[in-house]
């Protein structure tokens, strides 16, 4: 398709204008980045592997009723999605303690949690997007006490799915993040689910060996992220089982 005007790019995206009134069009880059930036690399056939896993995961959510931005992938690096109002704020649920969760309170990777844990921050990169509570969410005016509640209620919506969807295939869903989006139907607000949902913003443990199967395999240097994201992909039917993994995933279309 023809190049649109750039909407904004940011670490792992490009957002494009789409080819109609409220639509927008997502560009996947092969960028990996970790610790806010400060690490920066390309890895050749993410973006490839993100795409089609976001939609699989967008299209799965579309199918339970979880609304969602996604509206079809155009080719291997880009999909069309509804254009929506981001809230400012990363919803990130846990599942098992890990990452800054396990820095932060002290508890060992790999604790099951006992209930799935719901956290915000705050979208700013330069401020290194900081946790934040509710009430700062309500003083601030970034989302209304009956956003927030909407907002939970669909985090834990998308981590139930999520969660089944991983065990079959013998991953453990540790935690992930979403961001939300506000579409405006008539005079009546509705939230999505928005953004991408792909290995960059999960982590996936395998469930026999523990193996990290996400981003934090670029970010502590435990091997061929490409490789880790293509097994992903393989194990939910996004590629061919007997595929292997490579630098240029082949997909199914």
């Amino acid at each position: 398709m023809a190049r649109r005007k750039k909407i904004y790019e940011g670490k792992a995206k490009i957002l494009y204008e789409g080819p109609e009134p409220g639509t927008i069009v997502q560009y996947f880059k092969d960028d990996a980045t970790a610790f806010n930036a400060e690490k920066k690399d390309v890895i050749e056939g993410k973006g490839v592997l993100n795409n089609r896993l976001s939609e699989f995961f967008m299209t799965g959510l579309n199918g339970i009723g979880v609304p969602t931005h996604f509206l079809k992938r155009l080719n291997m690096r880009e999909q069309l999605v509804r254009a929506c109002e981001i809230v400012p704020l990363e919803v990130i649920v846990r599942n098992y303690a890990a990452g800054s969760m396990s820095k932060r309170l002290g508890i060992e990777e790999g604790t099951p949690l006992p209930r799935p844990i719901v956290e915000y921050c705050y979208k700013d990169d330069k401020l290194g997007d900081p946790l934040v509570t509710e009430e700062h969410i309500a003083a601030f005016g970034w989302a209304s006490q009956q956003d927030m509640d909407d907002i939970v209620a669909l985090a834990l919506r998308v981590n139930d799915y999520m969660s089944g969807l991983m065990f079959g295939v013998g991953i453990r869903l540790v935690d992930f993040k979403i961001e939300i989006g506000r579409v405006f139907e008539g005079d009546f607000q509705r939230l999505i689910v928005a953004d991408e949902i792909s290995p960059d913003s999960m982590r996936l443990w395998d469930l026999e060996t523990g193996q990290k199967l996400d981003k934090d395999v670029f970010r502590h240097d435990l091997g061929n992220l490409s490789d880790a994201y293509t097994e992903v992909a393989r194990r939910l039917g996004v590629m061919p089982k007997q595929a292997t993994h490579m630098a240029k995933p082949k997909l199914i279309n």
